[in-house]
């Protein structure tokens, strides 16, 4: 038997995603953001909802760019750390060591230290409530080499995401391959036949 939790935001998975973009006076900026995903196949698009409150918010407003940088599980106190703080008054990246890199395609930072980048133009905004959803076509998608097979295929395993829990507030790690997908699901249409 279910038990209703009532309406709220809660679901799982949630990634763990780090916003990058460029402040008010051209400085770079990071935040940790939860509600975010891929929304759209083609053109490749990602959309992520933030606080009009956070400074991301109007940076994103004003450059029409930003990036999502996926942290590895190795980096899981500094992905906090971004999510705790303001970068109206503070370098969060200086402040952790970690590397600003310039975009080449879209006028936000990423972050040298994640493993996976997608670099972002932003082509639509949504008012839905508390949040504004800011859709990006992802321009490119950036990889670390050792995160990369030997036929060039990036493996979660290698890039080694976390999640978060919304209800418990805790981080997780990502577990074990269950399945390949848009495979195993033969077997019910192998068994269908019979």
């Amino acid at each position: 038997m279910k038990r209703s939790m009532g309406a709220k935001s809660l679901i799982y998975p949630t990634p763990v995603f780090v916003i990058g973009s460029y402040g008010e006076k051209g400085e770079p900026n990071v935040m940790t953001a939860a509600w975010a995903g891929i929304c759209c196949s083609k053109p490749p698009a990602i959309s992520v909802s933030l606080r009009k409150a956070t400074y991301t918010h109007g940076n994103i407003t004003r450059r029409k760019a930003f990036t999502v940088n996926v942290p590895s599980d190795g980096i899981v106190v500094q992905a906090d750390y971004f999510g705790m703080t303001t970068g109206r008054e503070e370098d969060k990246l200086a402040a952790v060591g970690f590397t600003p890199v310039r975009s080449e395609l879209v006028d936000a930072p990423y972050i040298e230290e994640c493993a996976m980048v997608l670099e972002c133009k932003l082509i639509q905004t949504h008012e839905i409530g508390l949040h504004t959803q800011f859709i990006g076509e992802i321009m490119d998608v950036k990889v670390d080499e050792e995160a990369l097979d030997k036929d060039g295929i990036c493996r979660m395993s290698k890039i080694r995401p976390f999640l978060y829990a919304p209800d418990d507030h805790n981080y997780y790690s990502v577990g074990k391959m269950l399945a390949r997908g848009f495979d195993s699901g033969k077997a019910i249409e192998r068994k269908k036949r019979k």
